[in-house]
């Protein structure tokens, strides 16, 4: 199980979540929190679920955590905790550590005790939201350096023509690389594909410009 699982430390409402979804996608999950109704809660639905202190380095090397690439830290409210619980995970080898983090100053701490990857659910899901409230876009995922794929309609623009025609990358500076004709699935778009109104695309480039794709009457 190690080599292909994930630990998730601290079984709160995120760490359940993710420890969930985890095993919905066939990763075997080995849960941990000291709260024993929370274990209880998640018993028979996680491949392993142990009510342990997180940041005991002993409990975690007897439940051989070590030995595990991945984990994750789900404790949010609790900064000693939270700290301490990714601290003993990198003393104990894990080499791929995310952590849950609420505050800013949170996540500069955990990235200096050596966290890999820091998570800000409320402020990432408020940054995607805000996004998607001021435009006409579906859903919207940003990545480092400003690049971010958005979900949303043709622009009336580009309907009934061929995105070659559109000259979509010279005009608007970015690509459109799948679209959802109406009633149908998914498909990857090619410089013939035609839009046409009522269809779903996926547009990526940088964030300014597909927002302002996507914006467009």
């Amino acid at each position: 199980m190690e080599s292909g699982g994930v630990v998730v430390l601290g079984l709160g409402r995120f760490g359940k979540a993710l420890a969930l979804e985890l095993e919905r996608d066939g990763v075997e999950v080995l849960g941990v929190d000291k709260d024993p109704k929370r274990v209880q809660d998640l018993a028979g639905r996680l491949t392993h679920v142990v009510q342990a202190d997180t940041t005991d380095v002993e409990a975690l090397r007897q439940l051989s955590v070590g030995e595990f690439r991945r984990a994750v830290v789900g404790i949010g409210s609790n900064l000693e905790a939270s700290v301490l619980t990714a601290f003993v995970l990198r003393s104990l080898g894990v080499r791929e550590v995310w952590a849950k983090a609420t505050t800013e100053s949170q996540g500069k701490i955990l990235e200096q005790v050596g966290v890999h990857h820091v998570v800000r659910p409320e402020f990432d899901m408020g940054r995607r939201v805000a996004h998607l409230v001021r435009g006409r876009m579906m859903d919207y995922i940003e990545f480092d350096d400003g690049y971010a794929m958005v979900k949303t309609t043709p622009p009336e623009s580009i309907v009934g023509r061929t995105l070659a025609e559109s000259s979509i990358r010279s005009r608007y500076g970015v690509t459109i690389v799948g679209i959802k004709p109406r009633g149908k699935e998914f498909t990857y778009a090619v410089p013939e594909t035609v839009p046409e109104s009522g269809d779903v695309i996926i547009v990526s480039g940088d964030r300014s410009r597909v927002e302002r794709f996507s914006n467009e009457a």
